[in-house]
């Protein structure tokens, strides 16, 4: 007698690169009344720069997977927050000074947990930042600071910080991802207006900034942010100041 064979069922290929196939389960489903008890928390991860005028948080991204090059034109106790901050949230902070004698407070409070570490000007070491390890290297060079041995790389971020806009501020402020500056006179104030095309009321607003305030900038988005201390930031640094 003869015997038919069944055809062949549809061929799966293999799936390349996915791993194994699981278990099979019913897909889980939501009604659109149920949306609206589905909430998810959603925002950016960061160090918190301070708040913006309506109150909600201004978030500053430091660990990122490209080169991120950030420069500050204001004072230092505002540049030690960020660093605090950021080592906090585990990133490594280098820092690059001519002035270690400024950076103690800090020293003290976290080099026990090495998430800070201060070295003269141009002797900052490879540091081998990875997503694991992302990095932070905070250049406290003064008013010209040299080109430096450490640059912005895949998860190492760098900030400049600069006291005033001098003559180096402007290809450091071209060649920068992110922009901060505080309190400055009406010259610098119109200079820095015209490199980073501000609006006129922003650019007028700089030089009445009060202590602690920063305008923010990258070239599609700008906002002022108040950075509030905590009280052991203020236990270190003391109240927000533009001079040091």
């Amino acid at each position: 007698m003869a015997t038919t064979t069944p055809a062949p069922g549809p061929r799966r290929e293999p799936r390349t690169g996915f791993g194994l196939i699981g278990p099979r389960h019913r897909r889980h489903t939501l009604s659109t009344d149920q949306l609206d008890a589905l909430a998810l928390p959603i925002g950016d991860d960061g160090v918190v720069v301070g708040v913006d005028a309506a109150g909600r948080p201004a978030v500053l991204g430091v660990s990122r997977p490209t080169a991120y090059d950030i420069v500050f034109i204001g004072g230092l106790w505002t540049a030690q927050v960020l660093a605090l901050r950021a080592a906090a949230t585990g990133v490594r902070v280098a820092v690059e000074t001519g002035r270690p004698q400024a950076w103690d407070p800090l020293v003290h409070a976290i080099a026990s947990r090495s998430g800070l570490t201060v070295h003269d000007v141009g002797r900052v070491p490879p540091l081998g930042a990875s997503a694991d390890e992302p990095v932070l290297v905070v250049r406290d060079c003064g008013m010209r600071a040299p080109r430096g041995r450490v640059v912005s790389a895949p998860w190492q971020a760098v900030l400049t910080l600069l006291p005033y806009v001098s003559p180096v501020a402007p290809r450091l402020i071209r060649q920068a991802r992110l922009v901060g500056v505080q309190r400055v006179s009406p010259d610098e104030a119109a200079r820095t207006g015209r490199i980073m095309n501000l609006p006129r009321t922003e650019q007028e607003a700089l030089p009445t900034l009060a202590d602690g305030v920063t305008l923010w900038c990258t070239k599609h988005d700008r906002t002022f942010a108040m950075t509030q201390a905590t009280d052991t930031e203020t236990g270190l640094l003391g109240n927000a100041r533009r001079v040091d």
